[in-house]
C-alpha cells in the first residue's frame, strides 16, 4: 500500500523499521510494480465499496460514485493529453555571417548563371 501511495523507499523502509537494504531484498518484486500498486488499490476500493454497496450499505453506493466519477475524470485527461501533444519543432539552425555570405555569393552565382542562359538562348532565336 505504501508503494501505492507513492512513497519513497526510504520513507517505507523506516515505517516498517527496516534497513533500506533489507527492504529492497525482501519486497523486490512490490517495488518493482511500483507503476501498477496504485493500479491495484484504486481496483480493490472500488471493489469494495460495490461489494458493501450491493450489501446494502447506501454510504458505500455513495462512495462507488464518487470513484467512478474520479476515475472516469482520469480516463478523459489521460485521453486529452495523449490527443494535444504538438509535434516538437525541429531547433532553427542559427548562421554566422561568413556562412550566410558565402550562401548569398552562391545564389547570386545561380542567378547570373540562369539570366546568361536565358540571354543566350534568346540569342540563338534571333
Amino acid at each position: 500500500m505504501l508503494v501505492a501511495l507513492g512513497w519513497a523507499n526510504p520513507r517505507i523502509a523506516n515505517a516498517l523499521a527496516i534497513s533500506l537494504p533489507t527492504l529492497r531484498k525482501n519486497y523486490f518484486h512490490e517495488l518493482k510494480a511500483r507503476d501498477a500498486a496504485r493500479d491495484q488499490l484504486d481496483a480493490r476500493r472500488l471493489e469494495l465499496a460495490w461489494e458493501l454497496a450491493e450489501g446494502g450499505n447506501v454510504g458505500a453506493f455513495k462512495e462507488f460514485g464518487r470513484l467512478l466519477e474520479r476515475n472516469d475524470r482520469m480516463e478523459i485527461e489521460r485521453e486529452l493529453a495523449t490527443e494535444k501533444k504538438p509535434s516538437p519543432q525541429p531547433p532553427v539552425e542559427r548562421l554566422g555571417k561568413k556562412v550566410i555570405a558565402e550562401r548569398r555569393a552562391i545564389d547570386a552565382d545561380a542567378d547570373l548563371m540562369a539570366e546568361l542562359e536565358r540571354e543566350a538562348s534568346e540569342n540563338a532565336h534571333h
